[in-house]
Parts: structure tokens; C-alpha cells; sequence
């Protein structure tokens, strides 16, 4: 099976809250992952606020091409408490 993101909200700063497609949530701070060419811009809040979900690839990513797969998010992440 294949994990993919259903949904993805921006929390704070650099935290997402991640819903994932066997039914977990996660929090999840990338506010040490930011590093490297595509990374780096992710660290002005306004660009990082527009994260979303790529319906075609089952991840999150950024209007300047960055993206984050489901197996990271979820290994770095913290479990959620899932709200209906």
C-alpha cells in the first residue's frame, strides 16, 4: 500500500498538522528541514503558509516546486489526535 496526504493545514510558523491515507495524523516541524536551493525560500512564513496536497502525486508541496513525501512527514512527525 501506498501512503499518500489527504489533507495538509498550516498550524504555526514552520508546523503543518498532516492527515495521511492509513487514517493517522501527524505534527510535523519543518523548521530544521528548510535547507538547500528549494528548501531555503520555504522559510518566508507567507510562501510556506501555501503548502497544500498534489492530488496527483499524494504529497504536500509549494508554489516554488518544493515538495515533501508522505513516508517523511510521517517518520519526523509526532501523532495527532485525528478530529472528525
Amino acid at each position: 500500500m501506498f501512503l499518500h496526504v489527504n489533507s495538509v493545514r498550516h498550524l504555526r510558523e514552520f508546523v503543518l498538522r498532516v492527515e495521511l491515507s492509513d487514517g493517522s495524523a501527524v505534527i510535523v516541524d519543518l523548521g530544521d528541514e528548510l535547507d538547500g536551493e528549494v528548501f531555503e525560500p520555504l522559510r518566508d512564513p507567507d510562501l510556506f503558509e501555501k503548502v497544500r496536497v498534489n492530488p496527483e502525486t499524494g504529497t504536500i508541496e509549494w508554489p516554488n516546486g518544493a515538495d515533501l513525501a508522505p513516508e517523511f512527514l510521517r517518520k519526523i512527525g509526532t501523532d495527532a489526535e485525528r478530529v472528525a
